[in-house]
C-alpha cells in the first residue's frame, strides 16, 4: 500500500533561536516549534481561537538562516515531512511527534520583528529542496552527518 508524508504549516515561531551544531559534521540543528492559530464557532454561536502548537527541526543552511533572519513570533510557512522519536524512560514508553522541515519560506518583513535586510516573502534556500537533486535521499535526514553541504551560488538570493 502506497503512504504519504507531507505537512504545511503556516504559523508563528514560540521560541527564541537556538541552533546547535552535530558532533560528526558540525551541521547547524535548531529545533523550535510554530503556533499554528484557528478560528472556529463554539456551540453559543461566538467566536473562538485555538492554537496548537507543533514542533518542527530545521538542519544545514535552513537552520542557520532561521537564527540570522528570525525571532519569537516571527511568521513563518514550512513544508516538511512527520517523524515520531520513541524511547522509554522511567519504565514508561514515552513518543514525540515533530516535523522535519524540508522547505521554507520567511513570511512579513522587518517590521513582524525578522533580524535580517531581507524583503518580504522572502525564499530561504534549502538543501533538501535543491533543483540539482541534493537532499533528495529520503535517509539524509535521519543521518545528515553523511552528507555535505551543496554551495549556493544563486545571484538571486538576498542573503
Amino acid at each position: 500500500m502506497a503512504s504519504f508524508n507531507r505537512v504545511i504549516l503556516i504559523g508563528n515561531l514560540v521560541r527564541e533561536i537556538e541552533v546547535r551544531h552535530t558532533t560528526n559534521t558540525k551541521m547547524a540543528v535548531c529545533q523550535n516549534a510554530i503556533a499554528v492559530n484557528e478560528r472556529r464557532k463554539n456551540a453559543a454561536g461566538e467566536w473562538v481561537d485555538e492554537t496548537s502548537f507543533i514542533d518542527v527541526t530545521f538542519f544545514g543552511r535552513t537552520a542557520e538562516l532561521v537564527s540570522q533572519y528570525l525571532t519569537k513570533g516571527s511568521p513563518i510557512f514550512v513544508e516538511g515531512k512527520l517523524k515520531q522519536d520513541t524511547w522509554e524512560k522511567d519504565g514508561q514508553k514515552r513518543s514525540k511527534l515533530y516535523v522535519i522541515v524540508e522547505k521554507m519560506q520567511f513570511l512579513g518583513g522587518k517590521s513582524d520583528g525578522s533580524r535580517g535586510e531581507g524583503q518580504a516573502r522572502t525564499t530561504a534556500p534549502n538543501r533538501f529542496s535543491d533543483p540539482n537533486g541534493y537532499g533528495n535521499s529520503p535517509d539524509e535526514v535521519q543521518h545528515p552527518e553523511i552528507h555535505e553541504e551543496p554551495v549556493y551560488n544563486d545571484p538571486e538570493m538576498p542573503f
